[in-house]
């Protein structure tokens, strides 16, 4: 047996390939059970945030993939250290030399990864507490701040990963850059726009998550707003991405602010509507709207004017209420009473009609 397991295949013995290979077995078999364990570990520093069991699913659920990656690969390293390399020719960059490099880059990028996870989770605990309370600036705060610290952990890693892997020197690096970094702050001009625009943002506050805003053709309620851009969704149900430079610079009409919400239409009744008729639709129309509960006193229904086909009854009146699902049952009751109203006193609706006079030569 121990003959055959000293045999050496391609300058390693049967031996060292049996361990290569058992350990990697076992990290992959026994992935998910360490990762639990690694994860109840870092549970516990954060375990005062796990109040509810939502909580706590969800931290498993963010955590438990990136770990076992960890796991697979820290016993990917192990095992390749069973084996034994030709030593490179002087100058060159041998195979282990790669290989470590490799590992050693690829298990940063797992640890931002879950560094990541750790930071959407506190996001995801605090949003948790946020929904709780009647503001909608602290879901913007914790977006913000969730996007920062991720810039943040993105960032050291790659200066950490040039510095201690690739072993350069960062501070000669970045005073390096000169004309280089000149040229790449100038193509990055637009991005540095909507960052500076972002910031703006966050302290004027023009508008906040859950407010609906109009600006120039868009309409949509903001769900999100990021370092660059902010996501809106429209009526139609699509998803909107505009820059935050554009929102800086164009006209914005935050219409969730407005106290009221303004109605005005025109109601058309036939020719044949008498003086008195008129007269009667129009007070009854006014103060129905006068006495609904949701309107205020300032509205109006005056008539208006003589049309092509009709006689124009102007209404217009304010919604007490910032939400446009409730302004169009406000509207929607006060349109089905004016049907009643102009049916009531006789009138009738007019449509587009038009009156040919023949005249007859033989008289």
């Amino acid at each position: 047996m121990d003959e055959y397991l000293d045999q050496v295949i391609w300058g390693n013995s049967v031996e060292n390939y049996l361990w290569f290979t058992g350990i990697i077995v076992l990290s992959i078999l026994f992935k998910r059970i360490i990762s639990k364990k690694l994860s109840r570990v870092i549970f516990g520093v954060f375990k005062r945030f796990l109040s509810e069991v939502e909580a706590i699913d969800k931290f498993f659920e963010l955590l438990i993939k990136p770990v076992e990656y960890l796991i697979v690969l820290i016993g990917i390293s192990f095992a390749f250290n069973a084996l034994s390399f030709p030593v490179p020719v002087e100058g060159e960059t041998g195979f282990q030399e790669m290989l470590n490099l490799f590992l050693q880059v690829s298990i940063i990028i797992i640890v931002t990864w879950i560094v990541l996870r750790v930071v959407d989770f506190l996001a995801y605990v605090l949003g948790k507490q946020a929904e709780k309370t009647e503001t909608k600036a602290d879901d913007q705060i914790i977006e913000f701040i969730k996007e920062a610290l991720k810039i943040v952990a993105v960032t050291f890693s790659v200066l950490f990963t040039l510095g201690a892997v690739f072993q350069l020197n960062i501070g000669s690096l970045i005073a390096g850059l000169g004309i280089g970094g000149l040229a790449i702050a100038l193509a990055a001009q637009d991005t540095l726009e909507n960052l500076i625009a972002s910031f703006i943002i966050f302290l004027d506050k023009p508008f906040i998550v859950g407010d609906y805003i109009n600006v120039g053709d868009v309409y949509g309620t903001v769900e999100k707003i990021g370092f660059r851009s902010t996501r809106i969704r429209t009526l139609e149900k699509s998803y909107l991405t505009i820059p935050n430079k554009s929102l800086i610079n164009d006209t914005l009409d935050n219409l969730t602010l407005r106290s009221y919400r303004r109605a005005k239409y025109s109601v058309g009744v036939t020719y044949d509507t008498s003086i008195d008729q008129i007269k009667s639709i129009v007070k009854e129309i006014q103060e129905y709207i006068d006495q609904h509960q949701q309107t205020d006193e300032n509205g109006l229904v005056k008539f208006e004017s003589f049309g092509d086909s009709s006689l124009n009854i102007l209404v217009l009146y304010f919604v007490d209420t910032k939400q446009y699902s409730e302004y169009l049952t406000v509207q929607q009751e006060i349109n089905y009473k004016i049907m009643e109203i102009v049916s009531k006193h006789g009138g009738d609706f007019a449509f587009p009609t038009r009156t040919v006079h023949v005249l007859n030569e033989s008289k």
